[in-house]
């Protein structure tokens, strides 16, 4: 397959606080009500927030992302043939409170990472490679750009992409003594005020398929990964290059490979979370980008709505903006109060607008100064 002949997303599914499915998931973002309730799952006494996105009942994570994917899979229409030659790319984070055990008396505990994925893959009938990505807040997102590269380059003819975190108090009680969760209970991207972020609930399975490979078995076409860029930092261990020096990077690459002009992105789905530095260098990071027209291009961050969900992040929101796109408006940034100075964008804040183009760049970041860009484009 040639380099840029566009990667096909031919089945997704979603599972967040905004509820279960792809049509839940595009109707919470629309609707802009944060899901953001307080938190049952785990005790929250003593905590500075108390407050996250979350299902009131999930399963283990290793029985929802099982869920995740073979529900994908048949909305991409893969029988037991296709699967059976699908790798499994699985971005999770580790530890046992990621995997909530099950009650006493109710059969085998879920596989620790990374176990997993080969537990997942044979669970759902996948028989190609697995890999398991652990890499923070990029970890979904460079899954999807290495099976990019791979399917690209004609290694590989399919790919299931899966992510999974659910909110656990190991990393929420790290967030919140750090003073990284949002005090007021609100997360607030790009906007005055803005307090941190909120954690989410997200288990999430994409399938990702040659052009090739897609038309010959007649599959849907929900989207396409036109291109897809990383880069990084290494600037400070916690924070980004105030000036976005590796988020621009990241997105410049993208549009590189898609072989589109920065003209052509009609709506960015930032990483931003609500946290007065990193967004501020993500406006820088826009604004080297595309110049001038960094302030016209429609802007919003849905982690206002369903909240950080760490690992599983950039899966979710690559959802999200296929999603969008797809039914053609754009969803709104919420929590917005008022303007940052060093924030100049044009962030969507009151309802949701009709998109543009049909070109899209999802955003992602993490700790270490990892960075990731996703552009898709509606089919």
């Amino acid at each position: 397959m040639a380099e840029r002949e566009h990667l096909r997303i031919t089945g997704v599914h979603a599972v967040s606080a905004l509820g279960r499915g792809a049509d839940a998931l595009l109707a919470g973002v629309l609707a802009g009500a944060p899901a953001f309730t307080p938190v049952r799952r785990f005790d929250t006494i003593g905590r500075r927030v108390t407050v996250a996105a979350t299902l009131p009942e999930v399963g283990t994570l290793a029985d929802e992302l099982t869920d995740a994917v073979d529900r994908a899979c048949r909305a991409a229409g893969l029988d037991r043939t296709h699967r059976a030659g699908a790798a499994l790319f699985l971005a999770t984070h580790g530890g046992p409170h990621s995997l909530p055990a099950r009650p006493a008396g109710g059969g085998d505990t879920a596989p620790e990472v990374p176990a997993l994925a080969g537990h997942l893959a044979r669970r759902c009938g996948l028989g190609g490679r697995t890999r398991t990505y652990t890499t923070a807040c990029v970890s979904a997102s460079t899954a999807v750009a290495d099976a990019a590269t791979l399917i690209g380059r004609g290694d590989l003819d399919r790919v299931v992409v899966a992510a999974g975190y659910l909110v656990e108090p190991d990393q929420y009680a790290l967030f919140d003594a750090g003073r990284a969760l949002a005090a007021d209970g609100a997360v607030r991207p790009f906007s005055a005020g803005r307090k941190g972020l909120l954690l989410g609930d997200a288990v999430v399975a994409v399938v990702l398929e040659s052009a090739r490979a897609a038309a010959a078995r007649g599959a849907p076409t929900v989207a396409t990964v036109a291109g897809w860029g990383r880069a990084g930092d290494a600037y400070h261990p916690c924070q980004p290059h105030p000036e976005g020096h590796g988020l621009a990077r990241a997105a410049e690459a993208a549009l590189r490979r898609a072989g589109l002009p920065a003209a052509a992105v009609g709506y960015v789905n930032a990483n931003a979370t609500g946290t007065p530095y990193s967004d501020a260098s993500e406006a820088a990071a826009l604004g080297r980008v595309f110049g001038a027209a960094a302030g016209r291009i429609p802007v919003s961050s849905t982690k206002s709505v369903h909240g950080h969900a760490l690992e599983a992040s950039g899966l979710l929101e690559l959802v999200v903006t296929v999603l969008t796109l797809g039914h053609g408006k754009l969803p709104v940034n919420a929590g917005w109060l008022g303007p940052d100075d060093s924030c100049p964008l044009d962030v969507i804040t009151d309802a949701p607008r009709p998109a543009p183009t049909p070109h899209a760049l999802t955003l992602n970041a993490a700790f270490g100064g990892a960075n990731t860009a996703l552009l898709v484009s509606a089919p």
